[in-house]
């Protein structure tokens, strides 16, 4: 277990490398060319985090932290100012334990996204996790208005080992989510992953779908607990934020799985989203392969990002 950690820490520092040249490469040629702590070496610093995609707010507050520390500390050297910074950008994404209850339970998974976020993928690579760790994981392919998203699932539940409960395409999801839950039960099923559409074009009907949703399985599975995770694309930045705002009106977010990390320069989302949101990062995807998709450590995070060894 402890090489495969390192061996995705590994992968995750090679994966942050585009962000970490945005954004670390920066920061650090502020603290080397700055010789005194002034305003200009602030303004340096907050726009270097907000071109990494760390969001306005969240740099406001880690530089406001920065500057209560220097002020504390006598800091008068730019150089000592990284250690803190990295630990002000830890503090921002640290929400208390991430909860992974749903694991220990018997419990139902809806994941929403929108087309193209790697949302089928994510669902088809936990599910896969959940039964290799001993685990008996049942699948619903409620996207049924994404064409090929069935067949999609399908292949990942054949590759996973899991049952797979699907329709027609076009069929009502909701008809979908009765029928996982009744195989669910009668399975005796540990976990329930829904996979269901994520039409935020058309937000009412996403959230009388969902509410459908829910009906069903309050009534027919009212005491399975509950993980509702909303999948963003780490590469769309900015935008990955909007879209979580407008999927916390719809649904009660429990959890955001956070992919494509390896191709992008903004990884710097994840503290935006964790910080601003107070919606924990959950999982976080840098790859292709099953074991790609892995739990998120603002630790090992932050770490990989500026490079910092571990000890």
């Amino acid at each position: 277990m402890a090489e495969g950690k390192k061996g995705f820490f590994g992968r995750l520092v090679e994966g942050l490398t585009k962000t970490r040249n945005n954004i670390v490469s920066g920061i650090d040629s502020i603290f080397s060319g700055f010789s005194a702590i002034d305003d200009d070496f602030y303004e340096e610093i907050e726009e270097t985090l907000i071109m990494g995609d760390l969001g306005i707010q969240t740099t406001m507050s880690i530089v406001e932290d920065l500057r209560n520390k220097v002020k504390e500390q006598h800091i008068k050297d730019p150089e000592q100012c990284k250690e803190i910074l990295i630990e002000s950008i830890k503090k921002q994404m640290d929400l208390g334990e991430n909860a992974y209850d749903f694991e220990q339970r018997k419990s139902v998974v809806l994941v929403i996204g929108v087309n193209g976020v790697g949302k089928t993928t994510s669902v088809g690579k936990l599910a896969g996790q959940l039964k290799d760790s001993g685990h008996k994981v049942i699948l619903a392919a409620a996207d049924t208005f994404r064409a090929a998203a069935i067949e999609q699932l399908t292949e990942w539940a054949d590759r996973a080992g899991v049952d797979i409960i699907a329709q027609q395409e076009g069929s009502d999801p909701a008809a979908v989510i009765y029928d996982a839950v009744a195989a669910a039960k009668s399975r005796k099923a540990d976990v329930l992953i829904c996979d269901t559409a994520g039409r935020l074009h058309n937000k009412k009907n996403l959230m009388e779908e969902l509410k459908k949703i829910n009906r069903i399985i309050d009534r027919e599975y009212s005491d399975a607990y509950r993980e509702t995770l909303v999948v963003l694309d780490g590469t769309t930045g900015q935008n990955a934020l909007a879209q979580a705002k407008q999927f916390m009106e719809v649904a009660d977010i429990t959890g955001i799985i956070l992919t494509k990390l390896d191709g992008t320069a903004k990884g710097g989302i994840a503290v935006a989203i964790q910080a601003e949101l107070g919606i924990p990062v959950k999982y976080i995807g840098i790859g292709e392969k099953i074991d790609d998709l892995q739990k998120f450590n603002a630790e090992d995070f932050v770490n990989a990002l500026f490079h910092v060894q571990k000890q």
